[in-house]
C-alpha cells in the first residue's frame, strides 16, 4: 500500500470540499471494497476524508418514500423495522450479500459505488481497460464465466457486484447527492450506475467530490409479493453468478398490474428487465 494523508471530517461540507479540491482524493465510510484495492495497489489515492461521523446515519419515513442514510451500515438496514415492513425485497437482498462481519462495516453509499469484481481488475499484472484506460481487457478472451451477458462493450465485460443495488434497482430508487458549491441532485437509480462503453473506468455518474447523502424509496404495494434470488457457487458468502430482485402489484381479480425485475451479475449496473416487466402485466401467476 502506498502512504497517504488522513482527514476526518465534522461535516458533511468539509468532506466534499476536501475530496473536490483534490483529484486523487477519496471519500472513505467503511472501508471494506476500497482499502482492500489500495492493499492490491488498484486505487493509489494520495488522501483519504474519513466521513464516519457525519450524521448520515437516519433511516426515516418521509412521506410516501423511506429514506435510508448514505453512512448507514448495511446490517442496521437490513434490519431495520420500516425497511423489513416496507421493503422485504432489499432485507433479502443485503442479507444474501458479503458476510455478517462485513455487512457491519460496510455503508450503503460504499454499497452503491464498490468495484467490480473482475479477476483482472484485481490483478496489476494483467490488462484492463477498467483499471487502466486502453491497456485492454483480458477477460475477454480470458476466464469470463462470471461476466456480462447485457450491455458489455469491447473494452469491458465487468459486472457490478452488489446485491443491495438489484433490489434497489427494482424498487426505483432515488439517490441524493451534494458538491461542493452546495448544490444537490436526485438521481434515478436507472441513471446512477454508467455502462461502460468507450469508458469503462467511469462505474457510475458522479463527478469527483460528490458525495452520496441518502437514498429515497417511494412506498409500494410490492412487500408482501416480492423476492430476490440468489445463484452462486456455493451457499456462504460469493458474489452472483447471476440474481434476481422481483416484485408484483396484485389485483383483486389475481391477475398482475404492476411488476419490477432487476437482475444482478449479468451487466456492468442493475439490469432492469423492461420487456419482461410489461409481458407480466395482466397475467396471473401461476
Amino acid at each position: 500500500m502506498r502512504p497517504f494523508k488522513y482527514d476526518r471530517a465534522k461535516r458533511a461540507k468539509d468532506a466534499i470540499q476536501a475530496v473536490s479540491s483534490n483529484k486523487s482524493a477519496k471519500f472513505l465510510a467503511g472501508g471494506t471494497n476500497l482499502v482492500d484495492l489500495m492493499k492490491e495497489n488498484v486505487e493509489r489515492p494520495d488522501k483519504l476524508v474519513d466521513v464516519n461521523n457525519l450524521e448520515l446515519k437516519q433511516i426515516k419515513s418521509m412521506g410516501n418514500k423511506i429514506s435510508i442514510g448514505a453512512l448507514a451500515k448495511n446490517k442496521d438496514t437490513a434490519n431495520h423495522p420500516l425497511i423489513k415492513q416496507n421493503f422485504p425485497l432489499l432485507t433479502q437482498a443485503i442479507l444474501a450479500g458479503a458476510s455478517p462481519q462485513i455487512r457491519n462495516m460496510a455503508t450503503n453509499g460504499g454499497n452503491l459505488n464498490q468495484r467490480t469484481r473482475c479477476v483482472y481488475f484485481y490483478d496489476t499484472a494483467m490488462p484492463c481497460n477498467k483499471r487502466e484506460p486502453n491497456s485492454g481487457c483480458g477477460a475477454a478472451e480470458g476466464l469470463n464465466r462470471m461476466h456480462a451477458i447485457f450491455g458489455y462493450s469491447d473494452k469491458c465485460v465487468a459486472t457490478h457486484p452488489s446485491d443491495m443495488c438489484v433490489a434497489l434497482a427494482a424498487l426505483d430508487a432515488v439517490v441524493n447527492v451534494e458538491d461542493a458549491n452546495g448544490k444537490k441532485r436526485a438521481i434515478p437509480f436507472y441513471d446512477y450506475h454508467r455502462l461502460p462503453g468507450d469508458t469503462p473506468e467511469k462505474d457510475n455518474n458522479l463527478k469527483h467530490g460528490e458525495l452520496v447523502i441518502s437514498i429515497d424509496i417511494p412506498k409500494n404495494k410490492f412487500s408482501g409479493k416480492s423476492y430476490y434470488l440468489k445463484v452462486r457457487d456455493r451457499a456462504s458468502y460469493a458474489f452472483a453468478l447471476v440474481s434476481v430482485a422481483v416484485g408484483l402489484e396484485i389485483d383483486s381479480g389475481g391477475t398482475i398490474r404492476h411488476s419490477r425485475i432487476a437482475m444482478g451479475g449479468v451487466a456492468h449496473k442493475p439490469w432492469r428487465a423492461m420487456i419482461a416487466e410489461k409481458e407480466l402485466i395482466g397475467k396471473e401467476p401461476s
